[in-house]
C-alpha cells in the first residue's frame, strides 16, 4: 500500500536509532533554508542552508549543497558544504563529503571519502598545554 513494496536505499544508521519526523524523497529537490527541531532524512536533493536540533541522515541517493548543522550527522550520500555535527559525523561507505567539519567525533567507514580541513570540539575550552623542561642556563 502507498509504495510499500520499494525498500529505501539504505538502512537508518544503528548510531542514529529512532524515525525521522521528516523526510525528502528520492524525486524531491529542495531549495532553502531547511529548520528542524526533529529529526531529517534526505534521500533527494538540497540546497542551501540545513539547521536541525535532532539527526540528519543523508541516504546513498542523498545530494545536498549546504551547510549543515546538527546534533549527529550520517552521509551515505553526497555533502558539498561546511558541517558542524555537535556530537558525531559518520561518512559510511558509500558516503562523500567535501568540504570543513566541526565536530566532537568523526568517523569515516573504508571507503567513504572526506575532502577538507576538520576541527574536533570538546567540551573544554582550555586546550591541554604540557610545559617545556625548563633549562638551567643560570649555573
Amino acid at each position: 500500500m502507498f509504495g510499500s513494496s520499494k525498500k529505501t536505499p539504505s538502512s537508518t544508521p544503528s548510531t542514529l536509532a529512532g524515525k525521522p519526523e521528516t523526510v525528502i524523497g528520492v524525486n524531491t529537490r529542495f531549495q532553502g533554508s531547511l529548520n528542524s527541531d526533529g529529526s531529517i532524512r534526505i534521500d533527494g536533493s538540497v540546497e542551501g542552508d540545513i539547521e536541525v536540533l535532532g539527526n540528519l541522515i543523508i541516504g546513498e541517493t542523498g545530494r545536498v549543497i549546504a551547510t549543515i548543522k546538527a546534533q549527529n550527522v550520517h552521509v551515505s550520500g553526497a555533502v558539498k558544504g561546511g558541517i558542524t555535527a555537535a556530537e558525531q559525523l559518520e561518512i559510511s561507505p558509500t558516503g562523500k563529503v567535501w568540504g570543513d567539519i566541526t565536530t566532537a567525533a568523526l568517523h569515516i567507514e573504508p571507503g567513504g571519502l572526506f575532502r577538507g580541513q576538520s576541527s574536533m570540539s570538546s567540551n573544554s575550552n582550555d586546550p591541554l598545554l604540557l610545559e617545556a623542561p625548563r633549562s638551567d642556563e643560570a649555573a
